[in-house]
């Protein structure tokens, strides 16, 4: 009986894996299809009933829009509004102007400015802008989308201004903060670990290190250390920014005394717009940040590092029950302390700082939403699918079985779970949705801390992105390298490979020690 529980509860995931990765099917029609096989289980074997479903689902697809679609569309509408504006060139030429040798510009690009962009629109715009951004200035197009893949698995938690973690905590029930930091402890090895990685993949070798320990420790520890603090004592929406614009920062500095004269074999001419020597001076270089400056402003002014603006805004929201059975989740819509709120404030104003008029905003973001609809369904279902598993017993069953399968080697496998919902989805807030009550409720039957356990699916989530068709597919077409997603899957497999046995071991040993 166990068995045929977890089989038939398996079966949407088995058909998202067999559509997306072996059919070949477009995220969003196997999603909805994902939903209606997910309605007829729970109606037809988990005796849910039809309100209950549809309920279930509305609360899903409800909780997708605000917040989690408002971000990314909010992130998206600033990103695109930039290349209206001319402003990304600039920003674009104002990187690549650092420095002539690869190694410190895929740092900085790859490395610096990529975790800057997931944490501030996530989505695969962390790896295709670096991605294009280093093949423009001359970098090998294919190490490149290799190390931006690599090093965009840790940064995945905090994405999109914290939306994964928050929905984690949303779904898990672990309350916000306290999950943030089991987040970092968890990941703080492999984040380390990423730069020098990305350093190996740019230059070619393990030898593509001499000369640049220096420069690469700098990066990893100034990233590493305020992200860490930053979830530690505010929350997951900031640390990805914080830790970027200190690294990015700190690299530049440390660049210039350590790697002044590179090797010949790392140095590259830097061709097209981003290597004109024309110099950008400080208020044009402002006027093309000033939409991320203006984001990273209001965001800290909105926090809990700003308690009096804070406080003031925290309740101007609606608390609703959508669920019509028992044990429904009460959904918080905070109207204006939302992240996406502030994002499409900021880039509206600097926007307007950068010459966009109003028509134009009103183009882009229209155009954005035609781009992006497919992607606003896949999660609206991906929600709403996971919304009718947790209400009818589904993902209990599945945790149920797992523990009697696993018993205490769990928590080793338990990042193997997250990396599937990942490769899945193609979406960290996504797997959070899907098995972050599986993780919390197995935790739970084993005796381990929930929050540990729901850190290690994020973890999990993040390295799974590696390999997800629909990243692999963003980074072909960020390099103008279409078809070549085979190849860039076995290039990428094997550092998937190092980061699945590495994040195992680190969970395992963590809730061996009761973290």
């Amino acid at each position: 009986m166990l068995l045929l529980e977890f089989l038939l509860a398996m079966l949407p995931i088995i058909w998202l894996i067999a559509a997306l990765s072996g059919l070949k099917m477009a995220g969003h029609k196997a999603c909805v299809i994902a939903l209606a096989v997910t309605a007829a289980l729970a109606a037809g074997y988990w005796g849910l009933s039809a309100l209950c479903i549809a309920t279930a689902a509305l609360e899903g697809v409800l909780n997708a829009l605000w917040p989690i679609c408002l971000v990314i569309v909010a992130a998206l509408f600033t990103y695109n509004l930039t290349l209206k504006t001319g402003a990304m060139e600039n920003v674009k030429r104002m990187l690549a102007g650092v420095s002539r040798d690869k190694r410190v510009l895929a740092l900085i690009i790859g490395w610096g400015f990529g975790n800057f962009m997931e944490g501030m629109a996530g989505f695969g715009t962390a790896v295709a802008i670096p991605a294009s951004m280093l093949a423009a200035i001359g970098l090998d197009p294919m190490s490149a989308v290799l190390g931006c893949l690599v090093v965009n698995s840790t940064p995945t938690a905090f994405g999109s201004v914290g939306v994964p973690t928050v929905t984690l905590a949303s779904v898990t029930g672990t309350e916000l903060v306290p999950l943030a930091g089991s987040i970092v402890s968890i990941q703080c090895i492999l984040t380390f670990l990423s730069p020098f990685l990305m350093v190996c993949i740019c230059g070619k070798g393990i030898r593509a290190l001499k000369g640049m320990m220096p420069t690469t420790l700098v990066a990893a520890a100034s990233f590493t250390i305020p992200w860490f603090i930053t979830a530690h004592f505010i929350g997951p929406e900031l640390p990805d920014i914080i830790g970027s614009i200190c690294s990015m920062g700190c690299m530049i500095a440390a660049a210039r005394i350590f790697n002044k004269d590179p090797e010949q074999e790392y140095t590259i001419e830097i061709s097209g717009e981003a290597g004109k020597e024309k110099a950008i001076g400080a208020a044009e270089g402002l006027k093309a940040w000033s939409s991320f400056i203006l984001i990273f402003l209001f965001l800290m002014l909105t926090s809990t590092l700003c308690p009096p603006i804070h406080n003031a805004i925290a309740g101007i929201k609606s608390t609703v029950t959508v669920y019509a059975g028992e044990g429904g989740n009460a959904l918080g819509f905070s109207w204006i302390n939302t992240p996406g709120v502030m994002i499409f404030l900021a880039a509206i104003i600097g926007g307007l700082i950068q010459g966009a008029a109003f028509g134009d905003m009103a183009e882009v973001f229209l155009e954005t939403l035609k781009k992006y609809w497919k992607t606003i369904l896949t999660i609206c279902s991906v929600m709403a699918t996971a919304k009718i598993m947790s209400y009818s017993g589904m993902i209990s069953d599945i945790a149920k079985f797992l523990v009697a399968v696993t018993g205490s080697f769990y928590p080793f496998f338990a990042p193997v779970i997250g990396a599937l919902g990942a490769f899945v989805t193609g979406s960290g807030t996504s797997t959070c949705v899907l098995f972050g009550g599986l993780q919390s409720e197995t935790a739970a039957a084993l005796d381990l801390n929930p929050t540990w356990m729901a850190a290690a699916n994020v973890m999990g989530a993040g390295i799974g992105k590696m390999i997800c068709p629909q990243g692999i597919a963003i980074g072909a077409g960020a390099i103008n390298q279409v078809g070549s997603e085979s190849k860039i899957l076995s290039k990428v497999f094997k550092y998937f490979l190092l980061f699945v046995i590495l994040s195992g071991i680190i969970c395992y040993a963590g809730a061996l020690l009761g973290l």
